[in-house]
Formats: structure tokens, sequence, C-alpha cells
């Protein structure tokens, strides 16, 4: 079993910044992918940014260029730096993590942006 916890949510203003945080415990093994996805009201849950333990990224074509996800092995923890926010980025972001058939997923956190 993992757990994760995100933190780092809030308001912000169009073209400000937010840097999310999603640290796992538990059984953490080598070779995961992490990544955060977001789901706005009415809208389905999305893919935002993946990273797998050894560091190669995948991102949204909506938040490429605005939003770097990055990773800190030692402390099992997974970063989403979002840059240049828009309105349209407001939803609820949710860390996943998986490994082969086993995923787990965080609570959520709240990224609101004011226009």
């Amino acid at each position: 079993q993992v757990q994760l916890v995100e933190s780092g949510g809030g308001l912000v203003q169009a073209g400000g910044s937010l840097r999310l945080s999603c640290v796992a415990s538990g059984s953490i093994v080598s070779g995961n992918v992490m990544g955060w996805y977001r789901q706005a009201p009415g809208k389905q849950r999305e893919l935002v940014a993946t990273i797998i333990s050894g560091g190669l990224t995948n991102y949204a074509d909506s938040v490429r260029g605005r939003f770097t996800i990055s990773r800190d092995n030692a402390k099992n923890t997974v970063y989403l730096q979002m840059d240049s926010l828009k309105p349209e980025d407001t939803a609820v972001y949710r860390c996943r993590y998986g490994w082969g058939l086993y995923e787990n997923w965080g609570q959520g956190t709240q990224v609101t942006v004011s226009s």
C-alpha cells in the first residue's frame, strides 16, 4: 500500500504561480510512475503530467511550457510547478502513484485561478 498526501493548492490570480507537492509513503517500489491529474467541475478527469522514477516526463498539451513536474526520489515526493496560470487551470488536482497494475490516488488539492 502506498499513501499519498498533496499540498500547495490555493487561490491565485491569472498569470501567477503555485507549486504542488505530493508525498508518498508506504511500500514504494522503484520504477514507479507518479503524476498529476485534474478535474474541473462538470468535466472529465484529465492527465496533467507524469514522471517515472528515472526522470522521464510527459505533459498534456494544455500545460506544456507552463508546468514543470519533478521528483525527489530520496524524499518520495513529486512536485508540480505551475506558472503562467490561467482561469481554465482551475480544478482539483490529484496525485497518482502507479506501478504495474497497482495504483493509488491522493485526496486532491483545489487550485483556483481568478481572472
